[in-house]
């Protein structure tokens, strides 16, 4: 089993260090490893839940190409320059309704520029709305009803009757309060701007560009409108589906289930912000979510399946090792939740590759919800592409890497906003 473990690690290590397809199709490699020489049966690969993404995807990728994202991020611009003072507060709500309402974080890289120009502009230091708002967009996946990594719970929750509005109920204000601490302690990060050795070095020096940071105006205002309105309602149908089970229709006794449900609603959202907007469906896969997004469906693919492989071959020996200690202290699962996903830099993959070892160990459903958050770790190795980002767009040099790599602007924000998320969910659950 540690041999098998051993061959696990450094596919996905690999796969990581590859980057984009790489985590999924080396999740191939393992999983012919464990199936061709250790001899392990391959599980059934987890088609729900990338159809479920695959569906996603496509009504965001359209949303997008009919313009609804810029529409968006203009409307963003709009809150942040009228209150700028307020930045380091108001960026991560941005970013965080961003994430809810696509249900991806990738959207934060065209609202990450007007960040950085209000709070150089107002002379705050950038490196704290940056750093919370980066935060903000990975933390609102584990509390978007459409988000690739919920999607994957509830698929693995429902044969212990938990709805959608169940998981919500203990997400969104867990990760909404563990957003608003994080922002409230950035206000105090690092010297003022015009205090800061780096910023004045570089005005000094010339290399502070003072030019205007323009976003794309919106083409047709109305298609962008109503693709947002038509993305938002089928995610609140969604959400009423997950939530009313009575809502469902009902063939043979049994209700429809919600993969189905999710997939039908929202392929049908995508064709209808096609039809309205006349926008070319090719155009949908060319902008920044299409990609995003279907390296998750691969990723998943891969690394899901050869997870599942390997737990289900080692079932007895994991239970039977670790159960006695997991069920006394649950919240090391969390712990194990974080690293992984520190890893697999995916809440999603890291959901289905770790959750079904969770539930064979007997934690509860509601203790799991509250764990959740922990998913979003892959903040703390910073090499994610909108920590990157956010470190480029800050011309003044105070958002960065340190010189120990881990001591960098996103350490505190990421780590305060996961554990005050799950403290928040865990006296929720014993509250509902």
């Amino acid at each position: 089993m540690l041999l098998q473990l051993l061959f696990v690690l450094v596919a996905i290590i690999v796969g990581a260090r590859l980057g984009g397809i790489g985590l999924g199709v080396m999740g191939g490699v393992g999983l012919a490893i464990l199936t061709f020489v250790f001899g392990l049966q391959p599980t059934a690969p987890p088609i729900d839940v990338m159809l479920m993404i695959v569906a996603v995807i496509s009504a965001a990728s359209c949303m997008q190409a009919a313009g609804g994202l810029d529409y968006m991020v203009k409307l963003a611009e709009r809150l942040l320059r009228r209150n700028p003072s307020q930045v380091t507060i108001l960026s991560p709500l941005v970013t965080y309704l961003f994430t809810f309402v696509a249900g991806t974080g990738h959207v934060a890289y065209s609202v990450l520029p007007v960040i950085a120009e209000v709070a150089t502009e107002t002379k705050i230091r950038p490196e704290r709305p940056l750093g919370i708002a980066v935060i903000a967009s990975q933390q609102a996946i584990t509390a978007s009803p459409i988000s690739a990594a919920t999607v994957a719970l509830l698929g693995l929750l429902t044969g212990f009757d938990i709805t959608l509005f169940d998981i919500l109920k203990i997400t969104i204000p867990a990760t909404l309060i563990g957003v608003l601490v994080g922002a409230f302690l950035s206000k105090k990060v690092g010297k003022e701007l015009l205090e800061d050795p780096e910023y004045l070095r570089r005005l000094e020096a010339g290399m502070i560009d003072t030019k205007h940071v323009e976003l794309n105006d919106v083409k047709n205002m109305f298609h962008a409108r109503i693709s947002v309105i038509i993305f938002i309602a089928a995610t609140l149908l969604i959400v009423l589906f997950g939530s009313i089970p009575v809502m469902r229709p009902v063939f043979n006794g049994t209700a429809l289930d919600m993969p189905a449900i999710i997939e039908i609603l929202m392929l049908c959202a995508a064709a209808v912000i096609l039809l309205i907007s006349r926008t070319d469906g090719i155009k949908a896969t060319q902008g920044s979510v299409f990609p995003a997004g279907m390296q998750a469906v691969i990723a998943i693919f891969g690394i899901a399946w050869m997870g599942d492989t390997f737990i289900n071959g080692n079932i007895t020996e994991l239970t039977g090792s670790i159960e006695g200690i997991v069920r006394q202290m649950p919240w090391l699962f969390g712990l194990a939740l974080f690293v992984m996903s520190i890893l697999l830099y995916s809440q999603a993959a890291t959901v289905r590759a770790i959750v079904p070892l969770g539930i064979a160990l007997g934690i509860s459903p509601m203790m799991l919800i509250a764990l959740f958050p922990a998913v979003n770790g892959y903040f703390f190795i910073p090499n994610y592409p909108t920590v990157v980002a956010a470190i480029n767009f800050d011309r003044t040099g105070t958002t960065g890497i340190g010189k120990w790599i881990l001591n960098h602007s996103f350490m505190m924000p990421g780590m305060v906003a996961t554990i005050v998320s799950i403290v928040v969910g865990l006296l929720l659950v014993q509250v509902f």
